[in-house]
């Protein structure tokens, strides 16, 4: 058993009730045996999406792995139409709906997943492709929250050869998935030639993996000044700011805290995209109004309000008076 591992789930805590999202492969199949090996008082929560000829045989094994671990085992049928298009985004958000649901039905306060040391690696490179700023090639947190559940990725600095190294070595069946092979994907094109770089150019999975921990720091440190400064400038679900509070900070402090401010107001899990924030920071600069994240952004004078899409667009508040973190201007035309 991996000793990052072991030492993470002792200060995590394995007494609390966890669920852990098993698929089949060989990532899930390895974190739920060594929970149940730790003793961890864990329930293995498994989705049946219906998209491959194996799925029930898959589901089958899975059910029958933890009878013999004596972990209970809950078991999902994503039977909903399957879109034509973004199938894989709507299969994982299927998939989180049953998981966060279980959780919050049965108060459970922590999901854990089996995102690995490949996976960083892999996610860090595509948003490195991408142009990605700070945020992007920071990659994947230990932990996240997802509608209220804890997200945790206990074998984040685990590789996966270790993995699938614990179950050949100890006789645990596991499942691979041929979308894993299919070069259409940037991620498999990325997994098979990622050797290159070490090869090629002597750069290590190792320092790869320390320069995401590096950039993640400086991540951590940047996102508690931006909720400080959002906690400042929200009441309920709106805010309204002078535009020097957006505009004196850095360009990547900018985007981030509208980032921030809209995920927030606007209730979408996720921020806008890079361009878009860049795009409402060159348009706040001006008067205008214009929606986005589920959100309408106004600028008058030196004022900019944030609040939800539908919601009025005035910059007073009810009893008449702005909030004290707005200076005093001229009335609205």
């Amino acid at each position: 058993m991996n000793q990052n591992f072991v030492d993470f789930m002792h200060t995590f805590g394995i007494s609390d009730p966890m669920a852990v999202a098993v698929s089949g492969g060989v990532d899930s199949v390895c974190l739920l045996c060594w929970l149940a090996e730790m003793g961890a008082n864990i329930v293995c929560l498994h989705v049946n999406h219906g998209l491959r000829k194996n799925a029930e045989t898959e589901t089958q094994y899975v059910c029958d792995l933890c009878k013999k671990l004596n972990v209970p085992c809950e078991i999902f049928y994503w039977t909903d139409d399957k879109p034509t298009s973004g199938l894989e985004a709507a299969a994982r958000t299927a998939r989180y709906k049953f998981m966060m649901d279980y959780c919050h039905m049965h108060h459970i306060k922590a999901l854990l997943t089996a995102h690995q040391s490949d996976d960083q690696i892999e996610t860090f490179l595509m948003n490195l492709g991408r142009g990605s700023g700070l945020y992007g090639l920071a990659a994947m947190r230990q932990e996240t929250y997802r509608d209220g559940i804890k997200i945790v990725r206990p074998l984040l600095y685990v590789p996966r050869a270790e993995l699938k190294k614990y179950c050949d070595d100890n006789g645990i069946r596991y499942f691979m998935d041929e979308m894993n092979d299919d070069p259409h994907y940037t991620r498999v094109r990325i997994r098979q030639n990622r050797h290159l770089l070490s090869e090629k150019l002597g750069i290590s999975d190792t320092r790869i993996l320390l320069a995401i921990q590096n950039l993640g720091r400086v991540r951590d440190a940047l996102d508690e000044k931006i909720t400080e400064m959002v906690k400042s400038v929200v009441n309920n679900d709106r805010a309204v700011f002078t535009d020097s509070f957006l505009f004196d900070p850095a360009p990547d402090i900018r985007l981030k805290l509208l980032g921030t401010l809209i995920q927030k107001i606007g209730g979408d899990e996720y921020q806008p995209r890079l361009h878009s924030l860049s795009n409402a920071l060159n348009n706040l600069q001006h008067d205008c109004k214009f929606t986005l994240g589920h959100c309408t952004l106004r600028r008058l004078n030196n004022k900019i309000l944030i609040v939800p899409e539908g919601k009025k667009t005035s910059f007073r508040t009810r009893n008449g008076k702005s909030k004290s973190a707005i200076k005093k201007t001229t009335s609205e035309k």
